[in-house]
């Protein structure tokens, strides 16, 4: 095991965020460009190349690059009413094959503002292929304590799954699942869980073994969608 690389991050790293909330210009973020890329890009890109080789000793299928595993810091404002240049936070994400590509379960980090999007840390099955998804669709309903088990392994890994943008409705096809717990996991469009990061403690090395304290506990949930995934043709 090499020596981590992760300090934390930087005890600028959450004014300059708020600084840049305020400000939202090009002259003031270029004139503040190496306190960003000191603060918070570095230090995020050294928290990815961490995770990473921690996660391959332990099995679990994410990693990631330092500066492609980052989101920009750059909005692509071209469609949305907020005409913003900057992102109020900076995040990162580690999946199966080292890309973004976030529908074969993946790993995401949010460092941002309290009460704006927050620091906080997922592990996902989010935005999967139509396929996939019915597929999980479809083994919820047949093999129910399959997913039941994995349900029950998170809630005592202290986790539970999230019901973040469901269906009001069943979808087409389901329309007879009866089940309250099942009928309510049938309208999931993701499967995710999530731990909240106190801003307090992003400026210690710490907070990379919470980080990968959580990604083992929320293990159950992954492995219940990669025995799916395998059931579907590529």
């Amino acid at each position: 095991m090499s020596e981590r690389k992760f300090k934390g991050f930087g005890e600028k790293a959450l004014p300059f965020l708020k600084a840049l909330d305020f400000h939202q210009n090009r002259e003031w973020f270029q004139e503040n460009k190496s306190l960003f890329e000191s603060q918070l890009k570095e230090p995020l890109g050294d928290l990815v190349e961490d995770l990473t080789e921690r996660f391959a000793e332990a099995g679990l299928p994410f990693r990631g690059d330092r500066v492609k595993s980052q989101f920009r810091i750059y909005r692509d404002a071209r469609f949305s009413k907020d005409k913003s240049p900057y992102n109020r936070h900076l995040s990162a994400l580690l999946s199966a094959d080292g890309s973004k590509r976030v529908e074969s379960g993946c790993f995401y980090v949010c460092i941002g503002l309290p009460g704006v999007r927050d620091c906080y840390a997922g592990v996902a099955w989010w935005q999967q292929r139509p396929e996939l998804l019915l597929a999980m669709r479809k083994a919820i309903v047949e093999k129910p304590e399959e997913f039941r088990a994995m349900v029950k392994a998170l809630k005592r890994n202290g986790l539970e799954l999230r019901d973040t943008d469901r269906l009001k409705r069943l979808p087409r096809g389901f329309e007879h699942v009866e089940e309250p717990d099942l009928a309510e996991a049938v309208k999931n469009k993701h499967f995710f869980v999530r731990m909240e990061i106190d801003p307090d403690s992003i400026t210690s090395p710490e907070l990379a073994d919470r980080l990968f304290d959580f990604a083992v506990r929320a293990k159950p949930l992954i492995d219940w969608g990669k025995k799916i995934e395998k059931t579907v043709p590529a």
